[in-house]
């Protein structure tokens, strides 16, 4: 069955970085452009970054531009998200989504806590 299982979130001093991966399984996962996402406290989700089934075009949310990065290796069907000069607005519940065509999964999150 479709598996998404993220990892490496944890509490982090501003200023500070983490990465976040995200292993793949039950699906042709080089196929799927991947997402990362994200959701506050009593806020909507949000949309961080996108990478596309070979790795070649990433786009990322206004927020997050020149701090997040997210990177993919298909060889291990996981997507990876970079995160530096974290900020406490940047605490949240982070989720990686595979889509192609008509087909969306969502991993379970992993929470991302920037405090002092």
């Amino acid at each position: 069955q479709v598996q998404l299982v993220e990892s490496g979130g944890g509490l982090v001093q501003p200023g500070g970085s983490l990465r976040l991966s995200c292993a793949a399984s039950g699906f042709t996962f080089r196929t799927y452009a991947m997402s990362w996402y994200r959701q506050a406290p009593g806020k909507e989700r949000e949309w961080v970054a996108t990478i596309t089934g070979d790795g070649g075009v990433a786009n990322y949310g206004e927020s997050v531009k020149d701090r997040f990065t997210i990177s993919r290796e298909n060889a291990k069907n996981t997507v990876y998200l970079q995160m530096n000069s974290l900020k406490p607005e940047d605490t949240a519940v982070y989720y990686c989504k595979a889509r192609f065509l008509l087909s969306e999964y969502w991993g379970q999150g992993t929470q991302v806590t920037v405090s002092s």
